[in-house]
């Protein structure tokens, strides 16, 4: 018996959460413990936007190290998964109408594999990405992600990488200083949303003015999130996996659905 999936967003941070131990990478660890294993997982990350919709075609997917700057420790992680070909292949099916293409220019991003290899260490389960297109609205984002709820009945995890507050100019270099308001009220107004399934919230979030305009000053980060909410149904438990925000601007609230 395949078990029906939950869908989680997960804010990713730093790469440098791919090598490090914290409460943060902990908990992740225990999620991949409560968690029914998979036969697959989708990621939906911040870091692959494109001009159109895709999906990676590759049967065993490159790592992406698609940052700049970090200990070479950090080049040498490896989160190598392979037969990921047939569940391409349902995925490319349940979105035909969207125009997808299938790709092999891209892999997993740090955005899946620095959570990934926390959650499910052994690198067992096929993994494969669907991108941002940058073409398109957060309507459109969040009807595509409507799309793929046949997924999580076939035992597919759909998971959406991004963080809610993503400001990296006003980030300080304190990890623990005290949030901006601003990032606060923001973070706030999404959870509460979540949990209330109020979507057009969530879709329309520009429209709350400077909190989202500040917190969200491009969209990449955000979008997931659509994804994400849009998969949830009704009887579906909103639990916050983890909640935090650090540098005073950057959001690492967690969240499962199911």
């Amino acid at each position: 018996m395949v078990k029906k999936q939950p869908v989680l967003f997960i804010g990713h941070g730093s790469p440098m959460n791919a090598i490090i131990e914290n409460s943060y990478t902990k908990r992740l660890s225990k999620l991949g413990e409560e968690l029914d294993k998979p036969n697959a997982i989708m990621v939906i990350s911040a870091h692959w936007v494109t001009n159109g919709t895709y999906i990676t075609e590759q049967d065993s997917p490159k790592e992406i190290y698609d940052f700049y700057g970090f200990p070479e420790e950090l080049y040498k992680v490896k989160y190598s998964t392979s037969g990921a070909k047939p569940y391409i292949n349902k995925v490319f099916e349940e979105l035909k109408d969207y125009d997808v293409k299938l790709t092999d220019t891209w892999g997993i991003d740090h955005g899946a594999w620095c959570i990934l290899k926390h959650i499910y260490p052994k690198s067992d389960i096929p993994v494969l990405q669907l991108s941002l297109n940058a073409l398109e609205n957060e309507e459109y984002h969040y009807n595509l992600g409507k799309k793929l709820s046949k997924l999580r009945e076939e035992g597919i995890l759909i998971l959406g990488s991004g963080n809610i507050v993503h400001n990296l100019r006003e980030m300080k270099e304190d990890k623990d200083i005290s949030p901006y308001t601003w990032a606060s009220e923001f973070d706030e107004f999404v959870a509460n949303a979540v949990i209330k399934g109020d979507h057009d919230k969530l879709i329309n979030y520009k429209a709350i003015g400077r909190e989202a305009l500040l917190s969200a000053p491009t969209a990449e980060h955000y979008l997931p999130l659509l994804y994400i909410s849009a998969l949830m149904e009704e009887g579906d438990k909103v639990e916050f996996i983890f909640k935090g925000i650090e540098h005073g601007s950057l959001s690492m609230r967690s969240i499962k659905i199911g």
